[in-house]
């Protein structure tokens, strides 16, 4: 299980998924798909996606990846988690399959996905890349649409050690005369995907070469942002039922994506059903983990950003925050170099390190020390919740406190 042990658990080809499906019938066949790829982002794209179809009316299925507390967050429709039920029939019903397959965690998860959208007939299914795209085992879909929302350093010991190699990668879920949306211009990575692009006769567009969000306002429950498409302003103030400016990425790789769909009559979207899906995101779609103010007095705001690319953001964002002193819970995993992000948190901060309750977790005295290198100072503690409560005894009413570092530290607290 990847989640769990990490790399020992990567199988890098499709030849069990497929098998897999093959035996099930092919229920990925029985439904329509959005799939979304990319470094960060792809979570929150998704989220929005799927508010906005359900506002409209679509039946909608969800596949995200990891969960953080409840598997059954993996695995939604119209913003309902799998029933239990539903889990326990599908290995019940197929153990002499799984048996004979041996599929990894991440294979018998899709799997069952699908089975379960093909059974609640879904309209369509918003479906998120596990890890990089071409032999991810959700990379069996023919969708409507592919989507690629950026592209960083991340996992580097399977996609590679250069942005255009992990571009490459994360390219291989573009299909045949299916169009694509590339979320961010980057110079070492448009070549790779308008090339393959070309390839296949897939029209690709550049969320950010024809959308701008521009955050203008926010409060507890939203930010508002004024959409310009070209130069043309669209929305004046769309309230997304989401925090932190680097949302805005998103944003317009979300409204790019609902353009394409709509130009191509894929689906209808009406411009209502956009306001008000991504007003009433986190009740249609239960959207956790990402900016979420999880206490008062001291603020305590957790977010699972835990690559250079997506730390990088989340770090500029929590300096712009109002606080007297800021202290951060934090841990990561064993399979990882932290140098890369360990760089780019503040000096100034008082750091609470800790190891995840999973095996991958490095061990807290082991990053604490390894912090120590970047002149990150602060306590070891042997669990996340010990942490968080060493930082809240610490922390003044009007100071902050960032969960983050890893998804699995930001599992235990949200």
């Amino acid at each position: 299980m990847f989640q769990r042990i990490g790399p020992a658990a990567f199988k890098k080809d499709l030849g069990n998924i497929i098998a897999l499906l093959e035996a099930l019938g092919n229920p990925q066949e029985h439904f329509r798909a959005i799939h979304i790829g990319g470094t960060n982002g792809k979570g929150s794209v998704a989220h929005m996606l799927s508010a906005v179809l359900q506002t409209q009316g679509y039946r909608t299925g969800l596949y995200i990846s990891p969960h953080y507390r409840d598997f059954r967050e993996r695995i939604k429709v119209n913003g309902k988690y799998i029933r239990k039920k539903a889990v326990v029939a599908f290995v019940e019903e197929h153990r002499e399959l799984i048996e004979r397959v041996r599929p990894s965690f991440f294979e018998i998860t899709v799997a069952m996905a699908f089975v379960y959208f093909r059974q609640q007939k879904v309209d369509v299914a918003i479906v998120e890349v596990g890890l990089g795209g071409r032999l991810d085992s959700t990379n069996v879909l023919l969708p409507l649409l592919s989507v690629i929302t950026n592209i960083s350093l991340d996992h580097q010991q399977f996609l590679g050690d250069t942005l255009p190699e992990i571009a490459g990668e994360k390219a291989g879920i573009i299909k045949p005369h299916t169009p694509v949306v590339i979320g961010e211009t980057h110079p070492e990575t448009q070549n790779v995907f308008t090339e393959k692009a070309r390839a296949l006769a897939a029209p690709i567009s550049f969320a950010d070469q024809i959308w701008t969000a521009e955050l203008t306002d926010s409060d507890i429950a939203h930010s508002y942002y004024q959409i310009r498409r070209d130069s043309n302003t669209v929305y004046d103030r769309l309230a997304v039922n989401l925090q932190g400016d680097y949302q805005k990425f998103n944003i317009q790789t979300a409204l790019q994506a609902i353009s394409v769909l709509r130009d191509t009559e894929a689906l209808q979207i009406s411009p209502e059903a956009v306001v008000t899906g991504l007003a009433d995101l986190k009740s249609l779609t239960r959207f956790i983990g990402r900016w979420q103010v999880i206490g008062q007095q001291p603020t305590v705001l957790a977010d699972s950003a835990h690559n250079e690319g997506g730390l990088r953001i989340v770090l500029r964002q929590l300096q712009t925050l109002p606080y007297r002193r800021l202290h951060i819970v934090m841990g990561t995993v064993n399979d990882k170099d932290p140098g890369k992000v360990l760089e780019l948190f503040p000096k100034t901060a008082t750091y609470y390190f800790a190891k995840a309750n999973v095996p991958r977790g490095m061990d807290a005295l082991d990053l604490q020390r390894r912090a120590a290198d970047y002149g990150l100072e602060g306590r070891a503690y042997n669990s996340v919740r010990n942490a968080l409560r060493a930082a809240k005894r610490h922390a003044q009413p009007e100071d902050l406190i960032y969960v983050g570092g890893s998804i699995f530290v930001v599992a235990e607290v949200v």
